[in-house]
């Protein structure tokens, strides 16, 4: 009789296996590098730039597709195989940490060949937490691009071209395992979808009937170009647009108490000497990563803005709070508010990317000028495509 799985979901998706370290961290790292045909051992995953009032004019100029932004933690799928040559898989994220996935019944199997499985092959993606009708939550991988196939490196190509190789080589016959073997799925870590596009026009689509549809978080769009090779680091082809007050920075916090004399009755209960006073709300002071290492790595940047009340929620989480990275946006009166903890991220935001941020907070890019912007959008798509044509008939 056969061993009955009994592996399931992952049940975070922050930590969604075994954290490689030491010598493995090395080696798995310089083995995506030699796939990727690079020197550099870091994060080789492309990042976009942030939507500004100038990448209107070049949604004109080329062809760049549309999807949403999802509301999860961005990872790189690692396929690979052991020393024992079994099938095994790595996530790795943004920190270019690799986790193990320990799940055994995750599998892709080979076009014409249910029992072989992909090596060599790196996917780009978000997992997320989908919401289900039941009310339960199940992890989802989400693939929006392809880096190497099977060996293969698909990076110069363009972006529809890669993820047609993705579909055809991959996602299809994945897909076709769970309608030939249904009860699979449920001993599955995680789900693997391709995450769906529109061409850059599709706006109104998207904002009615997209986004309103999503089982996930959503933190805005993206558009990639389709023309451009997937570039490792950041990639002024890729446009991350967000709501202009969703529009964030990543800081380094840190924090600054009090030193205060005692007052009375502290002196009538024998403290005499000046104190820190950690109750009171801290200067919060406010740092970007300037790339550099030693005592030049930040740059001040500005002070936090932060109330009482939300002094005595950030005192009762009980964590270290000192030299985290904080998730800010500027409110109204432009005061820079912490939204969130990151600690999913090792560093604050470079200067450039805070430069970046800055010019699409200053110069806003509201929904409805993304809805104005479509039609003419539309007319130079099928302008390109018409003198495309014209050419290859010529020819």
């Amino acid at each position: 009789m056969e061993p009955q799985p009994t592996e399931g979901p992952i049940t975070s998706i922050s930590s969604p296996g075994i954290k490689a370290d030491g010598q493995v961290l090395y080696t798995m790292r310089k083995e995506v590098a030699d796939l990727l045909g690079r020197h550099q051992t870091g994060f080789p995953g492309a990042q976009p730039v942030s939507f500004a009032r100038q990448h209107l004019d070049e949604l004109n100029k080329q062809d760049y597709y549309l999807c949403e932004k999802s509301d999860g933690i961005r990872y790189l799928l690692y396929s690979t195989e052991d020393d024992g040559g079994r099938e095994t898989h790595y996530l790795i994220d943004r920190k270019n940490d690799y986790w193990f996935i320990t799940n055994k019944f995750l599998h892709f199997p080979l076009e014409n060949d249910q029992g072989a499985f992909h090596t060599a092959t790196l996917v780009d993606g978000e997992l997320v937490w989908d919401s289900l009708p039941n009310g339960k939550k199940e992890p989802r991988f989400l693939v929006f691009d392809c880096l190497v196939m099977d060996g293969n490196k698909l990076m110069d190509r363009t972006l529809d071209k890669r993820l047609a190789y993705f579909k055809e080589r991959l996602y299809t016959p994945y897909k076709k395992l769970f309608k030939d073997y249904p009860t699979e799925r449920q001993f599955q870590p995680f789900h693997v979808e391709m995450k769906p596009f529109q061409l850059a026009y599709g706006i109104e689509m998207m904002f009615k009937q997209v986004l309103p549809g999503l089982h996930h978080g959503n933190d805005g769009l993206i558009f990639t170009c389709r023309n451009t090779p997937y570039r490792h680091g950041t990639d002024p082809y890729i446009l991350k647009w967000k709501p202009p007050e969703e529009n964030t920075i990543d800081f380094r916090l840190k924090l600054s108490f009090p030193t205060v004399e005692p007052d009375e009755h502290e002196r009538k209960e024998g403290i005499t000497e000046p104190f820190v006073d950690y109750d009171s709300v801290p200067k919060s002071d406010l740092y970007v990563y300037r790339g550099d290492s030693g005592p030049n790595k930040y740059e001040w940047f500005s002070e936090a803005y932060i109330t009482e009340e939300e002094w005595e929620i950030m005192k009762g989480l009980n964590d270290p709070l000192n030299d985290r990275i904080v998730e800010c946006n500027l409110d109204e009166q432009r005061r820079w508010r912490i939204m969130r903890f990151r600690d999913d991220k090792n560093e604050a935001n470079h200067t450039s990317t805070v430069s970046s941020v800055l010019e699409s907070i200053n110069d806003r890019v509201s929904e409805k000028d993304l809805y104005r912007a479509a039609s003419t959008i539309r007319d130079h798509w099928k302008s390109r495509q018409a003198s495309a044509e014209q050419v290859k008939r010529g020819k």
